[in-house]
């Protein structure tokens, strides 16, 4: 009897070691192109939307684009601090500098005021995050490593509740944005 409880208890602790090892080893599955891709991307992005949103803040007409301008650099900064993390943890070297297009986005918007500013803005801020959204369901969906999926789904969590706002702003100053 006490020779077959002593086998049993190999048995459990056995499995419970190798459970505990395919656990550890799914919980650090490396990270693919595609992440490390994504990762580099959300930054960048995350950069310009931190950009333009403090020129909203500045130099919107309208309370209403001054207030979202300046959630986007609160809201992308703590995202941009998260991603940093997984980026440092699988490799990827933070990004300096947003893409070229971002960089054209703010030029155009720098020389806009008033109105035009706003409905501006607002139009690249609805464009921005259908855009963003989808990437980050993408990736939710497709990500192999399991700390670039989580931060992935918590942007997509951020990214939606921006584009609703931004929507609903776009609807109060009559800016239509054709959906993507």
């Amino acid at each position: 009897m006490k020779q077959i409880c002593t086998h049993r208890l190999l048995v459990i602790s056995a499995s419970a070691i190798l459970l505990a090892a395919t656990s550890v080893a799914f919980a650090q599955a490396p990270a693919s192109d595609e992440d490390k891709t994504f990762v580099e991307s959300a930054l960048k992005g995350g950069m310009a939307e931190i950009d333009l949103g403090k020129l909203a803040a500045n130099k919107g007409a309208s309370d209403d684009v001054k207030q979202f301008g300046q959630m986007m650099v609160t809201d992308h900064t703590k995202l941009g601090d998260k991603m940093k993390t997984v980026a440092s943890d699988i490799g990827v070297k933070p990004p300096t500098m947003t893409s070229a297009s971002d960089v054209a986005l703010k030029a155009k918007l720098e020389v806009l005021s008033g109105d035009t500013f706003d409905k501006a803005y607002i139009s690249a801020m609805v464009k921005d995050h259908e855009e963003d959204l989808k990437d980050f369901k993408k990736e939710v969906a497709d990500a192999t490593s399991p700390e670039v999926k989580a931060a992935a789904r918590h942007g997509e969590t951020v990214v939606m509740h921006h584009l609703e706002m931004i929507r609903k702003i776009a609807q109060t100053h009559n800016v239509t944005v054709a959906s993507m």
